[in-house]
C-alpha cells in the first residue's frame, strides 16, 4: 500500500512515499507564500518503473490546489510532465517567475 505525506520546515520540504511502511521516494520543495517550488523528484531503484513519480506528482498537485497554490516546476520531471499534460495542470503551474 502506497502513502503519501508533506512535511515541511520553515520552507523546505518534502512530499514523502511510503510503500509498505518503507520510504520509496520524495520530492524536494519549498514553499513561500503561495508559490511551491518542486527541485527535485527522486525514487528508490527498487521502485523504478511502478508509477511512483506520478503518485509523487499527483500529491503535489493536489497540495497546491487544497492550498491556493501555484507551482514552479524547477525539477526536469515535472515540468516534463507540465508541458505534456497541461490541461491538468494549468490551474497550478507557475509558468514563468511571477
Amino acid at each position: 500500500m502506497e502513502t503519501t505525506k508533506v512535511v515541511l520546515g520553515n520552507v523546505r520540504g518534502e512530499i514523502q512515499l511510503f510503500s509498505d511502511d518503507k520510504k520509496a521516494g520524495k520530492m524536494d520543495i519549498s514553499v513561500i507564500g503561495k508559490k511551491l517550488t518542486v527541485y527535485h523528484t527522486e525514487v528508490d531503484e527498487e521502485y523504478a518503473g511502478k508509477g511512483f513519480s506520478k503518485i509523487l506528482l499527483e500529491k503535489l498537485a493536489s497540495y497546491a490546489r487544497e492550498n491556493e497554490m501555484k507551482i514552479l516546476a524547477l525539477c526536469p520531471y515535472v515540468h516534463a510532465q507540465f508541458k505534456r499534460n497541461p490541461e491538468q495542470y494549468n490551474d497550478v503551474w507557475l509558468k514563468e517567475e511571477e
